[in-house]
């Protein structure tokens, strides 16, 4: 008898054991809030997608996607409107809450002065969502507003969320949170694509180009489906940069997330 063989056998069956017992990674949802750049839209609406939409779709079924952004919100009236505390009320160890407000907040015009937060208010009210998400063991990241679409007559895009993405930031250092620069990469996309590139991005729709908007739309705010998956990208390559342990999760093969509540 080949000794040599004999010796290998124990020494398979421990590592198969061990393979054996190896726990799965734990479940986690990903909770999203933020405004309409965000967020969910039902099918009457397309081609019109937050980039929470595409987002939901590169990660695996540990993953539970719950897109909780809501169009016109800012943290004042997401928190008002009781949005927030559901969150809170749903969270467990080792989710995560991703945050993103601005657009509304910054909106000072007599028109929406129910949404407008002024920077002192919007930093406390990130600092709720973080304290509150850190309770209950959970994990926040920060995220800057995504950039309209604005280039000055010379073709440069212009920065449009200055108070806002720098009051992030500075949450952000102060609490040690995560934060994702949004604002200037979508930015630094919307320059090397250009000004009139970058409208593939955006809800530029002539009339009768869509059945949802026979009289057509133009919006620099909000993007179409290609727009939304660049955005996503853009956060997802930002998570890999920074070595996020969520990024582990990333779909390899044909197991998705789920994605809950869905729009209908």
């Amino acid at each position: 008898m080949n000794m040599k063989k004999v010796y290998k056998w124990p020494l398979v069956i421990c590592l198969l054991a061990v393979v054996a017992f190896i726990a799965p990674p734990e479940k986690i949802k990903i909770y999203m809030i933020g405004d309409s750049t965000m967020c969910l839209y039902p099918i009457r609406q397309l081609p019109i997608n937050g980039w929470g939409m595409p987002f939901a779709n590169y990660f695996d079924n540990t993953v539970t996607i719950d897109n909780r952004a809501k169009g016109g919100r800012s943290t004042r009236t997401f928190l008002g409107e009781n949005r927030w505390q559901p969150v809170v009320d749903s969270l467990k160890a080792g989710d995560y809450v991703l945050i993103q407000f601005g657009h509304n907040d910054e909106s000072s015009q007599p028109q929406y002065a129910d949404r407008y937060t002024p920077v002192p208010d919007f930093k406390n009210n990130l600092i709720k969502f973080i304290t509150e998400t850190r309770s209950k063991n959970a994990i926040p990241i920060l995220i800057t507003p995504v950039s309209r679409r604005n280039f000055d007559k010379q073709g440069n895009a212009k920065e449009t969320h200055v108070e806002y993405s720098k009051a992030v930031f500075e949450i952000g250092e102060q609490y040690k949170v995560v934060v994702i620069d949004l604002d200037k990469k979508s930015r630094d996309l919307y320059q090397e694509l250009g000004p009139d590139r970058t409208k593939l991005l955006f809800m530029e729709l002539d009339s009768a180009e869509h059945p949802n908007y026979p009289v057509g739309r133009h919006d620099n705010t909000h993007f179409n489906e290609y727009g939304a998956r660049k955005m996503a990208e853009i956060v997802l390559n930002d998570m890999k940069e920074k070595h996020l342990p969520l990024v582990d999760r990333i779909v390899k093969g044909q197991n998705k997330a789920t994605v809950s509540p869905q729009v209908k």
